[in-house]
């Protein structure tokens, strides 16, 4: 969601400014502000609605200098899009900058209070309050100000803050939304995502909630809200990040969609052991014992994350003994939780910063769960809070509709599913047939990728639908809500994912001509019922497209179109089927004319609950 990036060092900030917001821009975001102090000159301030090439050129035309500054991408909450809403917010005064990521729960009476001594708001955010709070508390010590003031703050942060007293300090805090710092060769650097970062230095610090950091030019102190030091030093951030250019691509999302077989292999790499039929883990390695007693796994997740986890709930059931939940993460600590004893809670999350996903996952340690995690970023607060975890290794996704995310967890819980179930009762014949099957999958997909172009015919035929239909069963259920919730998410055609056997009990009254339905029929065990659901769709005129197996001929004189997926293993149809429905669902938000890397009203990273 919102973006954060600060610098204090010896170079022109503006630039380095104006690029970091540019390589947040994936988040999601509907307007972006900067402030830069000078020393010398009043402090700029200059903010825009839109995209970042709005704001990018007012400051180069304007000429700010300054070797401190901070600036921010705004995904509305309170308040509409406008340059009033957007941060950074300053004080009465106009020396003090403040920019802002999360909620702030109470602030209607931080700022009934704040008014009431003579604070004058300009803006419809929960932010501002923030800006006058440390503005009301500030004598002198801006660290000692922003400690104080956050102390009376209920929700989640993280900020940076700058005054033009302090023309060489940074002060960033966060709680619950991240905050990480980048320390180069006398200068410093912080932003909400180590891909601002990337490009400076590979020394990175991950703050923890409720800590306050103090930042000059190439050094760092951190001390918690209420003053206490704490000693941490940098870690090395994780090579390849800096990669963010789409290439021969003319989007990101169509480049990620077409990085899939090596998003494939980078999550297999090294994690097979073909003599012994099991999956390799590492990060579990620790916690085999407790996996080995579990009974009970929940997986707690979001969007394209909890679909990838209802994939999970069917492979663990299939490979496992184990009883399984899948749960969204948004409704999981609000309910009456009665874990049994030996219950392990996997939480999965692409940038492991989701907000629901960490407020679940911290109820169920506090509830005496093992909790595994499965993200794609290092570092991430997921990764560190979790007792183990596995990392994806999808590569950098810019594109806020997720493809090779979905594609790198599918793989990776396959794995996990398979490690533990040949600790189980699985045979070595049965892992080493789905470890064989799971190598010939990037391969596979390369294969589906060839026909992109006819793919963009289809686009061509059905992209004027309003309404579409997704249906499949068992494996390809949870594929069927994820490519409906592409078309949704980036083609803003209004589609729903079923279970195709519960047609019958109310979607089928919306079928007509106008009202077409993608249907996943892979020759599988379900393949007969899903027919039967087809059969039922054309008799009441509705047009079909089918995903199949390669060489089935037997859908040609019931569908209208056919897309054609290669055989594989039942388990890992879901790799092969989802593709199709990714570049379906670009190409025709390409011909709508649709932002298809920045979908309106959507964020990459969603960061507060």
């Amino acid at each position: 969601m919102c973006g954060i990036v600060a610098y204090v060092g010896g170079q022109d900030a503006r630039g380095i400014l104006v690029e970091g917001l540019k390589r947040l821009e994936y988040r999601g975001y509907d307007s972006s502000g900067i402030a830069i102090l000078d020393g010398e000159r009043p402090p700029y301030l200059a903010r825009a609605v839109g995209k970042v090439a709005a704001l990018e050129a007012r400051v180069w035309g304007e000429e700010p200098r300054g070797a401190v500054g901070i600036a921010h991408t705004r995904w509305a909450t309170h308040g509409k899009p406008s340059e009033a809403n957007a941060h950074p917010h300053r004080d009465c005064a106009g020396k003090l900058f403040l920019a802002h990521n999360g909620i702030i729960e109470n602030y209607l009476a931080l700022k009934r209070r704040l008014v009431s001594e003579g604070h004058q708001f300009l803006s419809e955010t929960d932010t501002e309050v923030l800006v006058h709070l440390v503005e009301s508390r500030y004598q002198g010590n801006l660290e000692s100000a922003v400690q104080r003031s956050l102390q009376e703050v209920q929700g989640t942060f993280g900020i940076a803050v700058i005054h033009s007293q302090h023309p060489a300090e940074i002060v960033v805090a966060r709680r619950g939304s991240p905050i990480v710092l980048g320390i180069g060769r006398e200068e410093s650097l912080a932003a909400s995502d180590v891909a601002a970062l990337a490009q400076h230095t590979d020394q990175v610090v991950f703050l923890e909630d409720n800590e306050v950091a103090r930042l000059e030019p190439g050094k760092f102190t951190i001390t918690t809200l209420e003053n206490r030091a704490v000693s941490r030093g940098t870690t090395v951030l994780e090579a390849g990040l800096e990669t963010m250019d789409q290439g021969e691509f003319p989007h990101f999302m169509l480049k990620e969609i077409f990085e899939q077989p090596e998003a494939v292999e980078n999550a297999l790499r090294g994690r097979i052991s073909h003599s012994e039929g099991v999956a390799k883990l590492g990060g579990l390695e620790s916690v085999m014992d407790r996996l080995a007693a579990a009974r009970h796994l929940i997986i707690i997740s979001c969007g394209t994350s909890y679909y990838a986890g209802l994939f999970g709930r069917y492979v663990f059931e299939a490979l496992t003994d184990l009883t399984v939940e899948t749960e969204l993460a948004s409704e999981f600590r609000y309910r009456k939780l009665n874990l049994r004893q030996n219950t392990v809670v996997l939480a999965i999350s692409q940038s492991g910063e989701t907000a629901d996903t960490l407020a679940a996952l911290r109820e169920a340690k506090r509830k005496g769960a093992l909790v595994l995690g499965l993200v794609n970023v290092v570092g991430s607060s997921i990764a560190r809070e979790t007792h183990a975890g596995v990392y994806s290794h999808a590569g950098i996704e810019v594109g806020v509709a997720s493809t090779k995310s979905f594609t790198s967890q599918i793989t990776v819980l396959t794995l996990m599913a398979l490690l533990v179930g040949r600790g189980r009762d699985l045979s070595y014949g049965e892992g080493s047939a789905l470890l064989r099957g799971l190598e010939r999958v990037p391969d596979q997909i390369r294969e589906i990728l060839k026909q992109s172009g006819r793919i963009r015919a289809l686009g061509e035929k059905y992209c004027s639908a309003e309404h579409f239909l997704y249906m499949g069963r068992k494996y390809q259920y949870p594929i069927a809500l994820e490519g409906a919730l592409k078309l949704k998410e980036i083609a803003y055609i209004h589609a729903e994912g079923y279970a195709a056997g519960e047609m019958k009990h109310g979607p089928i009254a919306l079928i007509d001509p106008a009202f077409p339905t993608m249907a996943l029929a892979p020759e599988d065990g379900s393949y007969e019922k899903v027919v039967s659901n087809i059969q039922e769709i054309r008799a009441r005129d509705g047009r079909i497209i089918a995903v199949t197996t390669a060489g089935n001929t037997n859908l040609g004189s019931i569908v209208d179109d056919v897309i054609e997926v290669p055989s594989t293993h039942e388990l890992l149809a879901p790799l092969l089927t989802v593709v199709p429905l990714q570049l379906f669902a670009y190409h025709c938000a390409v011909l709508r004319g649709c932002d298809v890397d920045k979908p309106r009203n959507l964020a990459k990273s969603v960061t507060v609950e």
